[in-house]
Order: C-alpha cells, then sequence, then structure tokens
C-alpha cells in the first residue's frame, strides 16, 4: 500500500507575511510601483483610475484608463490599457453601490507575480490609490496588521 503525504498541519505557515501597507506593481499595466492599503475586510481589489473610457478591440471590450500612482501628486501619471474581464455592481466602504469595470492585470509583491482581478474607481478621497482586497492576496501571504512596508519602503522621488 502506498503512503500517503500528509499535509501540514497549518498550511499558512509557508506563506509570506505582507504588513497591512505595501508598495506592489502591476507590471502588465505599466504600473512600477503603488503604496496598496492591504484589507481582508474587503473581498474585491481596487485601483484609483481617472478618464474610463471604454472601447472595443477586435470584438472584445478593453478600457483605456489613467492612473496617479503618487498619492496627493496630481502630476506623475500612467496612462494604461486592459482587457475588460467584468462589469461588477461593487459596494463601497460609504455603503453606496457602483457599477465597476473589472480587469485581470498581474500583481507583483515582492518575489510572488500572479494575475488578480482589480475593479477600476475613483479613490480620490481614500488614504491609498490601491485597495488589495482578501481575494487577491488569498493562498498567497499572511498579514500582519501591525506592520507595514515588509518589502521597504520606495523614496518618493522614484516617478
Amino acid at each position: 500500500m502506498e503512503k500517503h503525504q500528509k499535509r501540514p498541519k497549518n498550511p499558512s505557515l509557508h506563506r509570506e507575511i505582507i504588513g497591512w501597507r505595501e508598495w506592489v506593481a502591476f507590471p502588465d499595466i505599466a504600473i512600477p510601483e503603488i503604496k496598496a492599503k492591504v484589507d481582508t475586510g474587503a473581498r474585491s481589489s481596487a485601483i484609483h483610475a481617472n478618464r474610463i473610457v471604454p472601447f472595443e478591440r477586435d470584438g472584445v471590450l478593453w478600457v483605456d484608463f489613467e492612473v496617479y500612482p503618487l498619492q496627493k501628486n496630481n502630476h506623475t501619471r500612467v496612462s494604461c490599457s486592459a482587457r475588460v474581464s467584468d462589469h461588477r455592481q461593487v459596494r463601497s466602504s460609504s455603503g453606496h453601490n457602483e457599477e465597476r469595470y473589472v480587469v485581470t492585470t498581474k500583481l507583483k509583491i515582492g518575489n510572488q507575480s500572479y494575475p488578480i482581478e482589480i475593479t477600476l474607481t475613483n479613490r480620490d478621497q481614500m488614504g491609498f490609490r490601491v485597495l488589495l482586497g482578501r481575494t487577491a492576496i488569498r493562498r498567497h501571504f499572511l498579514v500582519n496588521s501591525g506592520r507595514s512596508f515588509l518589502y521597504g519602503k520606495l523614496p518618493e522621488k522614484y516617478f
């Protein structure tokens, strides 16, 4: 009879730890670094997007949008394009429902890189341009809510 390999009692022990805020990247949409709030209370992820313009490419819905990756800086801008993977009703932290475009793009934190779904919305009044919800980090990271920038701080002069 074949021996079965035992599963670790706590598979989360093999996950890297991130803080409640981290510098992340979205290389597929040309965003080299942007500060994100990690929020396990939120299911979906969101990025602050301006001038969202839908268009068709080869019969598929895409969006052009702009991202201002640095908080309180309206001069540094990244122009992005992405294929729309969904439209979704999302309840904001203020309790309002909003229909949002959803794009699938690669998230990079530290040495890990994998695709996530992220909604496009106006986060200008929020403290962070990116909110990473629990579905984006599930099975990849554990969150230490008492720590920040475990993968290093990025000088604001980066851009």
